[in-house]
């Protein structure tokens, strides 16, 4: 008899509001724009007219070197998808017959019976779309300028053959308050709960958020101009003794709410897909390392209460079972190896 045993526990998926939970693209680049202007002004007031080149001249010229650089493989990944989607095409291709007499082949009439035109026909290419979520947690503060560096190939290969993607950077610090850099005012956080918190549901905490970074919605020359901030902000992280400039603490790096991230792609996207009427969806997720531990809503009996409150509790990975209403199916949790 196992003593140490323990009753399953089915959870599921809570239904979040995206409005909430996603910062959006102009809402980032605004805060990220306002804190580098006003540290621009300040140093210009207090020193001399040139902040904007002692802040970002030598970080704006490696950006423009990379780019330069990047433009040969971009088009090699360009020049291999025209391939494959041309090779596609070939082996889906259907030959039938017009029902129209081909003249060059009526001489043959005696001993061949196949006398009618025939067509080749084509089959069309799927449309895609890309969905990158980009790994903002403190562990990643060395390697984001080179992890920038794949990310934004794969964002000017999917501009030069238009495909529509989006950008999101899992994060846990946009959502807490800051000091305005311009007059030292404090904005108090936005501890808006994302959804409506129920027994069995698997917790996402207030201060969770996904910071859509970069976006095809945007214009060619918008989209350079994110990616510099992003880049920036990827060489600030890496320099935190030695930048010239800082950032909005609501930008900071911050733990690793992965599974939360992926939890929030279960509406993601089937909107993007919808939105945008694509066939295909591909997710990329550019991450370090191991998420932080989910954990679920309980109802908690305790003595001194005559009724049960709701709290939370640990993922037990030998007991716990992820449950799909729509599907119909469970998935057990487990060790990763």
């Amino acid at each position: 008899m196992n003593h140490s045993s323990y009753e399953n526990v089915y959870v599921e998926l809570p239904k979040l509001n995206l409005d909430t939970v996603i910062a959006s693209n102009d809402e980032v680049h605004t805060v990220i724009n306002n804190w580098w202007r006003a540290s621009v002004e300040k140093y210009n007031e207090s020193y001399s007219n040139n902040g904007e080149e002692v802040f970002f001249g030598k970080v704006d010229k490696d950006f423009r070197e990379f780019k330069r650089s990047a433009q040969k493989e971009v088009n090699y990944l360009v020049k291999e998808s025209e391939c494959r989607k041309a090779a596609d095409s070939y082996a889906r291709a259907t030959t039938a017959r017009t029902g129209v007499l081909d003249c060059s082949k009526l001489h043959s009439y005696k001993y061949n019976e196949d006398l009618f035109r025939k067509v080749t026909t084509l089959a069309n290419g799927k449309n895609h779309g890309l969905v990158f979520v980009l790994d903002w947690s403190g562990s990643m503060s060395q390697v984001l300028t080179d992890t920038c560096k794949q990310l934004f190939n794969l964002i000017w290969f999917c501009k030069k053959v238009a495909i529509p993607f989006e950008v999101y950077a899992f994060t846990n610090e946009w959502r807490r308050g800051e000091h305005d850099y311009a007059t030292g005012v404090f904005k108090p956080a936005d501890r808006t709960s994302h959804y409506e918190k129920k027994a069995n549901l698997l917790a996402v905490d207030e201060s969770f958020a996904l910071m859509n970074i970069l976006t095809s919605k945007v214009s060619g020359k918008e989209l350079e101009h994110q990616m510099l901030n992003i880049w920036r902000l990827a060489y600030c992280f890496g320099r935190t003794y030695s930048s010239p400039y800082t950032y909005s603490t609501r930008l900071s790096l911050s733990g690793t709410p992965l599974n939360e991230a992926l939890i929030t792609l279960h509406q993601i996207l089937p909107k993007f897909q919808k939105e945008n009427k694509l066939q295909k969806v591909q997710c990329i997720v550019l991450t370090d390392g191991e998420a932080n531990q989910l954990v679920y809503h309980k109802e908690v009996k305790r003595q001194w209460e005559k009724k049960p409150v709701l709290g939370t509790g640990y993922i037990n990975p030998h007991t716990a079972f992820l449950r799909d209403r729509k599907l119909g199916t469970t998935y057990k949790f487990g060790w990763v190896s």
